[in-house]
């Protein structure tokens, strides 16, 4: 693969500054509110919608910069007055998380600014992992290797740069990184064909790739089509709408039933039962209580028949069910989509709390050479 590290047509010159340290937030400290277009008056201060992804099942033709799809947790970093706060896509402040992240990010050359990336845990093969990622608060020093892949940079020293093309903003982010603390790295720009390097990522196992159309500037909350992302991997997001009673030993409940949105409305996607010790059982059955309801979120739920994969919801067998509101997100792993809508051999990886269950479609994946 062919990696290159563009830079702005028109670089900035600034002015060195002290590297600010970490400080606690108060009551008595607050970040400024950055004032730039696409960001809602409800939004907090210094935040920014992150621009999102189109989904496809391949990169068309175009004048397209592509990156590696991480397996991990999207990021704003938010830097003023000394101050970093790292910021979920669905706008939560993971206050007491990501600890040494932040305490590198408080290192780089910069007043103040606002980058946009993806927070990794890395396994023995230095590839990225969903489900060590959710044990990253538990583990112990050295077991989880987390990474900072920062690829967007939206403001810098009191400028907001989201109007720029992107190889500005990307070439002005080389420059903040050409010296990264320890966690912070670039994500690199690949200019392959994009078959090549989807063939590429395939064989190392890696999630997928995006494609962000040259000279396009940064677009807050939009899914414009100027940024595209194909996937490989069998596993995106789902919305939890309930759970099966448990059967056997097995102790709480016995299966999530999960599904997507489509047109506005949740369609059934199957039953995940795989992936939970007896602790997960345990702590996810008392965080579903709050959200019990009467009603199936479900639009296409009752099934009219019995499936071949298991994945039947009959009205008899819908009455056993505890309904959820639709409102929390699990990471799944599957086989495939069978010809009836359904997941095959659905793992469950974990929770997603740094995503809205709104936002939850079924995404399309690429096809096999």
């Amino acid at each position: 693969m062919t990696r290159t590290s563009s830079r702005a047509a028109k670089k900035t010159k600034r002015k060195p500054v002290a590297r600010p340290a970490v400080r606690r937030r108060t009551s008595a400290t607050r970040s400024r509110s950055v004032s730039v277009r696409g960001v809602k008056a409800s939004e907090p201060p210094g935040f920014i919608e992150p621009m999102k992804a189109q989904a496809v099942t391949a990169i068309p033709h175009g004048d397209w910069r592509l990156e590696i799809k991480y397996d991990g947790y999207r990021a704003l970093a938010v830097v003023s007055d000394g101050e970093v706060t790292l910021w979920s896509r669905n706008r939560k402040a993971w206050r007491d998380r990501f600890t040494d992240l932040k305490e590198a990010i408080a290192r780089l050359d910069c007043r103040d600014a606002i980058l946009d990336g993806e927070i990794v845990a890395l396994d023995e093969q230095g590839r990225p992992s969903f489900q060590r990622l959710q044990n990253e608060g538990s583990s112990s020093a050295g077991e989880t290797v987390l990474r900072y892949y920062l690829f967007d940079l939206l403001r810098l020293d009191g400028e907001s740069l989201i109007d720029r093309p992107i190889e500005q903003r990307q070439g002005m982010l080389a420059d903040l990184l050409r010296r990264p603390p320890p966690g912070l790295l670039l994500s690199p720009v690949f200019h392959d064909p994009p078959e090549r390097l989807l063939a590429e990522v395939r064989k190392r196992g890696l999630e997928g790739i995006i494609a962000k159309a040259a000279g396009s500037p940064y677009e807050p909350g939009r899914r414009s089509g100027r940024w595209l992302k194909c996937r490989i991997a069998h596993d995106q997001e789902f919305v939890i709408g309930g759970y099966s009673p448990p059967q056997g030993s097995r102790p709480y409940f016995g299966a999530l039933l999960v599904g997507y949105h489509e047109n506005g409305r949740l369609m059934y996607a199957g039953k995940v039962g795989t992936g939970f010790d007896l602790k997960k059982l345990r702590a996810f059955h008392a965080r579903f209580q709050p959200y019990r309801q009467k009603e199936c979120p479900f639009a296409n739920l009752p099934t009219s028949r019995r499936s071949r994969f298991g994945q039947s919801m009959t009205a008899s067998v819908m009455r056993t069910i505890t309904w959820l509101r639709p409102e929390l997100v699990a990471q799944i792993k599957f086989a495939e989509w069978t010809d009836e809508g359904a997941l095959r051999q659905p793992v469950f990886l974990g929770m997603r709390d740094d995503k809205s269950a709104k936002d939850v479609v079924r995404e399309a994946t690429a096809a096999e050479d």
